[in-house]
């Protein structure tokens, strides 16, 4: 699972970029209107709009926007939006298994930036199916480091239903099943360890192994598929050393 967690401490650094362009705020805030839709607007009861909230909150996104998300979301206040999940699947360069999920009010313009993003990134569509049956959802929390050791997390969530915790550099990565998200993340709250997110994820079972030319290629593809407002996440089964990821840092 290197390749995911690397592309996830990679998401991360490029998070503050993101922000500043508004993008990342505004797919937290949907993220949040989603949530409450779904599952009420009591943060209490609705451990999905916890979490997104949680997140904004870390992405320093206003509270008020915070705050109007949810109340659109629960139908307490005008202008909330129909919005639908979709996946879609693909290959990027290199045979690259990609994972787009789209959150979306416009099937047809989602389906249209995600299928321009990938034909001019030497990607290609596939059908359903062919993609996902290689991967996995999952629960992912990132941790950061400070004084922690490996130890001390695994300790916190290993009976929360903790499969594995992943030395990320500046991080630590906790996955679990998809179900123990919540449980999981509640145990590191009560041991007084710190969170940077906690989500729902895929992740890979097989991975193809990447030079700095493909790593470059499936990176540009990532990036051209996130600038859709309608794309909210994307998955790859992409393996990349660290010394590859280094150069392509730099």
């Amino acid at each position: 699972m290197s390749g995911h967690s690397k592309w996830a401490t990679t998401k991360h650094k490029k998070a503050v970029i993101d922000a500043k362009r508004g993008k990342l705020f505004a797919k937290l805030i949907k993220n949040i209107e989603v949530a409450a839709r779904m599952g009420g607007v009591d943060l209490d009861g609705n451990p999905t709009l916890y979490d997104a909230v949680q997140k904004a909150k870390k992405q320093s996104v206003p509270n008020k926007n915070i705050d109007s998300a949810i109340k659109r979301g629960g139908g307490l206040e005008a202008g909330g939006a129909d919005y639908e999940t979709i996946m879609y699947e693909g290959y990027g360069p290199n045979g690259v298994a990609v994972l787009i999920e789209c959150l979306t009010d416009n099937r047809n313009r989602a389906a249209s930036d995600v299928r321009v993003a990938m034909t001019r990134n030497g990607g290609n569509m596939a059908d359903p199916g062919s993609v996902s049956y290689m991967f996995s959802r999952k629960g992912v929390v990132i941790v950061p480091k400070g004084e922690l050791s490996e130890d001390d997390v695994l300790g916190a969530v290993l009976d929360a239903g903790a499969e594995e915790v992943n030395d990320l550099g500046e991080t630590f990565e906790v996955i679990s099943e998809a179900t123990d998200l919540v449980e999981v993340r509640s145990a590191l709250q009560e041991a007084g360890i710190d969170y940077d997110s906690a989500e729902s994820s895929f992740v890979p079972s097989v991975q193809v192994e990447l030079d700095e030319d493909g790593a470059r290629k499936i990176f540009k593809l990532i990036d051209a598929l996130e600038d859709s407002d309608d794309v909210q996440n994307v998955f790859a089964n992409f393996d990349v050393s660290d010394e590859i990821m280094e150069k392509v840092d730099a």
